[in-house]
């Protein structure tokens, strides 16, 4: 089966070619890095990491996936000047930031991290050129990008320029010739970092940086273009134009953005104050969760953040890791002996991920295969059940497929027992409840079964599930984990 992903500018799903196969080229739009990443913002980081690992892992592309950093903006101005320290110890304090989150996260680091400034010469020469070519034009010491002379202005937003200037929400400017002419180029402010030009001392506008960055490291076409819902327009539209009236050719291939991160119904964003860093919530819970949570959610499709999202990724990863947990108490195989029916079961299984990944990277249908996956493995392997061959060769089968599909989305990257037992910590600590309290109610529990005081037994596992434990008895002990 071949891989389809929906193509924004075509509005429909295509079967995935790259331009020089076995190669694969991919843009990412980084950060403006001037504080701490939000929760939001790494959407996109958790969705393109998925990308490139799954044509990497399951259709052997060889992908080089660049991830930018625009490191000259107003925002890093405003923060330099308000704690007195200079643009470029900002954004390189935050980049280091964003660094140490991305790693947290247990993401794969990019192949490049292209700045904006060290790519003032190719955003100068892109400049010039479009100039020559009568597709920009320099005003008081601006340049300015003509819309009008590219017909096909609109096509990725599929907005018509005509309806944007009749509905009168652009902001006027003399030195335009259309309201929608964009900046190229942006004349000095006193204070501010500049270039020198041939314009006059300046710097870019935002546009230019990621074209000319692409132009820089991957040359004037790509094969995917990516980023966040909120980028489609005007971004990535007038990354379009100003990237083919410069080249004459196709800029990208295939435009994937995923869609935004809301809390309690809201676009989760700065400018609002509703954000909940990343780092802070890496405080309070394993980055497991929030890959989850990320992943469980279609990338296209809204995704709310909240304690009902939290608390149904931890009831996911405990179905995932509790199974887990058992094939582990098996240990290791070395047998040749296997299972014909559960083999089929594995095969059949990862099928159906292969499927669901493989159209536009449907990792809900995914996940939905991984159930199935558990629920077939929980009814034939049991905690406690005397080992056998064929147990064993069910178990080490199972462990395969789970770190099989947990490879691209980089998920399952925890020890079993340990991370169960980070989980009910979690949970224990919302809901004011000790450690120590709970296994001493268990223990309890244990030695009146010794005594065959069966009633006080019952008694204190009622207390137990009342209070959200569970409790399981096996040959091999007592195990007890929070209710999820």
């Amino acid at each position: 089966m071949s891989l389809k992903v929906y193509n924004s500018l075509t509005r429909k799903k295509e079967e995935f070619i790259p331009r020089l196969p076995p190669k694969v080229t991919m843009y990412v739009c980084g950060p403006t890095v001037y504080n701490f990443l939000h929760v939001g913002n790494f959407r996109v980081y958790v969705v393109f990491n998925l990308v490139r690992n799954w044509l990497e892992a399951q259709h052997n592309y060889q992908v080089t996936y660049a991830v930018n950093f625009t490191d000259v903006d107003d925002r890093i101005i405003e923060q330099a000047n308000k704690d007195k320290k200079t643009a470029e110890e900002i954004s390189e304090k935050y980049i280091a930031e964003y660094k140490i989150d991305l790693k947290a996260l247990g993401l794969r680091p990019h192949d490049l991290n292209p700045k904006v400034t060290e790519t003032m010469p190719e955003i100068l020469q892109l400049t010039e050129d479009l100039i020559q070519k009568k597709k920009a034009y320099a005003a008081e010491g601006d340049v300015l990008f003509a819309i009008d002379s590219f017909p096909t202005y609109g096509k990725l937003s599929g907005r018509d320029p005509q309806d944007m200037i009749a509905g009168s929400r652009v902001e006027v400017d003399q030195k335009k010739k259309n309201p929608l002419d964009f900046a190229l180029w942006k004349s000095a402010k006193p204070g501010e970092p500049s270039w020198p030009s041939p314009w006059g001392a300046g710097r870019p506008g935002w546009h230019i940086e990621c074209s000319a960055m692409v132009f820089k490291h991957f040359g004037e076409q790509i094969d995917i273009h990516g980023g966040g819902m909120d980028l489609l327009f005007p971004h990535h539209e007038n990354e379009i134009a100003q990237s083919e009236a410069g080249s004459g050719k196709t800029f990208s291939r295939y435009w994937m953005h995923n869609n935004m991160l809301n809390l309690s119904g809201q676009k989760m964003s700065k400018s609002l104050g509703n954000f909940v860093t990343i780092r802070d919530f890496l405080k309070t819970h394993p980055a497991e969760v929030y890959k989850w949570m990320i992943l469980s959610v279609h990338y296209r499709s809204i995704c709310d953040f909240g304690d009902e999202a939290v608390h149904r990724a931890i009831a996911g990863l405990a179905k995932v890791y509790s199974a887990m947990a058992v094939a582990e108490s098996y240990g290791a195989w070395d047998s040749k002996v296997t299972d014909p029916a559960f083999e089929k079961t594995v095969e059949t299984c990862w099928k159906k991920v292969v499927e669901s990944l493989d159209d536009d990277f449907n990792t809900p249908e995914a996940f939905a295969a991984l159930y199935e996956m558990i629920r077939q493995f929980n009814t034939q392997v049991k905690r406690g059940i005397k080992p056998t061959p064929v147990l064993l060769a069910k178990s080490v089968s199972f462990k395969m497929f789970v770190q099989k599909i947990g490879h691209p989305m980089s998920l399952f990257q925890e020890k079993p027992s340990e991370f169960l037992r980070k989980l009910d910590d979690l949970l224990l600590q919302k809901m004011n409840l000790q450690r120590d309290h709970v296994d001493g109610m268990v223990a309890e529990r244990t030695q009146s079964r010794i005594e065959k005081n069966f009633k006080k037994s019952d008694e204190l596992r009622d207390k137990l599930l009342a209070l959200g434990i569970s409790v399981s008895d096996s040959v091999d002990g007592t195990h007890w984990e929070v209710l999820k």
